[in-house]
């Protein structure tokens, strides 16, 4: 293919492509930060003007010291999401690393993998990837999906390969499901039916997690001694799963709580009987002992087990259907109907006030209207 120079610019050239029809391209030279001699090209530009605007954005950015963004301007969305995960892995936990090496495999790359991402509009990223998915998932997997993208391009942005995220502000709208709790009523018989029905280990756990809204993660990591029973205090400082033992999820999760005289009663009488079963085994109790171990062989429960504890006892009892998260979900909504203050329910669980206020603002919302009432009803108008 022959280039011929042009009058505006010695770096713009036009030629003929296979069809005779004029085209024009650029070649850019310039050195990179070490000083190696470097050359940028682009053909197929159906007009001078066109080529001419992304030359000078080249040279601009060059100058600007964005070398980075001008190399990387052919990168496809596929090639920086493999840059992106080899590069991050190991700074994530096994669980977001298997959850963003599928969506990766799965949802990102068939959908938007051939797309440079330098040159990804929002409209296409609608109408390919959330569109797309939609069609297949439930709005609240899309936003998980959409919430992940966001992730590996700002860390692009980071690297100063693109500008800026354009993504930031497309929104969702899923339908909240305000049904994965209980009344207190409701948690009442729960509680009740669960140590009529199920055995000691999955009923303390239960009790556990109803009474200190603790992660079903969080709960399962608990050692004996995270258990201060002179004080009252459960502290959180690890989490389990059937992947392993890690550090919590955040650093507020890291924290240490009162618990009230019924559930330290439960844990300790359930103490006693781990003590007196491990001793069938020929093993004494440890206080480095994971808690809750299974009435059978002795061994830590997997995060299985309170699943299906839960699922026996809806079974058997016709109770609303809740999840182990439910229960972490009702211990919240309960204390915010008590008028427990958001920033005390925050470090009980473990998040942050505006965490707190971003998941539960529908029952704060109550509260509000029952205040404008209740002010009324002060002032008797």
């Amino acid at each position: 293919m022959k280039l011929n120079k042009t009058k505006k610019d010695p770096e713009l050239f036009y030629y003929f492509n296979a069809k005779n029809k004029k085209m024009w391209c650029y070649r850019h030279r310039y050195y990179d930060a070490l000083g190696k001699r470097k050359e940028k090209s682009k053909q197929g530009f159906e007009t001078e003007k066109d080529a001419y605007r992304a030359l000078l954005e080249v040279k601009s950015n060059i100058l600007n010291g964005e070398v980075k963004k001008v190399e990387n301007s052919n990168l496809t969305v596929a090639e920086w999401l493999d840059i992106w995960y080899e590069t991050h892995k190991n700074d994530w936990k096994i669980t977001s690393q298997s959850q963003r090496e599928n969506a990766i495999k799965y949802q990102m790359k068939p959908l938007l993998g051939k797309y440079k991402l330098a040159e990804l509009d929002k409209s296409t990223y609608k109408r390919v990837f959330i569109n797309t998915l939609l069609k297949k998932y439930e709005p609240s997997t899309v936003q998980l999906f959409h919430r992940l993208f966001k992730v590996a391009v700002n860390a692009a942005v980071d690297d100063e390969i693109i500008p800026r995220n354009r993504f930031n502000k497309i929104t969702i709208e899923t339908e909240k499901k305000d049904d994965n709790f209980y009344t207190a009523d409701e948690l009442k018989s729960f509680l009740s039916a669960a140590k009529d029905i199920e055995n000691i280990t999955n009923y303390t756990l239960i009790l556990t997690l109803s009474f200190t809204g603790l992660r079903k993660g969080e709960a399962l990591g608990l050692q004996w001694k995270n258990i201060d029973f002179a004080s009252k205090t459960l502290t959180v400082e690890r989490t389990r799963d059937n992947k392993g033992v890690r550090t919590p999820k955040t650093k507020n999760s890291y924290r240490t709580i009162l618990i009230d005289d019924k559930l330290l009663k439960q844990l300790s009488i359930y103490k006693t009987w781990c003590k007196e079963f491990m001793l069938t085994y020929g093993h004494r109790l440890k206080e480095a002992d994971f808690i809750f171990i299974s009435h059978q062989s002795g061994t830590p429960i997997t995060d299985n087990t309170i699943m299906y504890s839960i699922k026996r006892i809806i079974k058997k009892t016709g109770s609303n259907k809740i999840t182990p998260h439910g229960l972490r979900h009702t211990h919240a909504t309960l204390l915010i109907g008590q008028r427990i203050p958001v920033k005390v329910i925050a470090d009980r669980l473990g998040n942050t006030p505006q965490m707190i206020l971003d998941i539960y603002g529908h029952s704060f919302k109550d509260l509000e209207e029952e205040s404008v009432i209740a002010f009324g009803q002060a002032l008797n108008i």
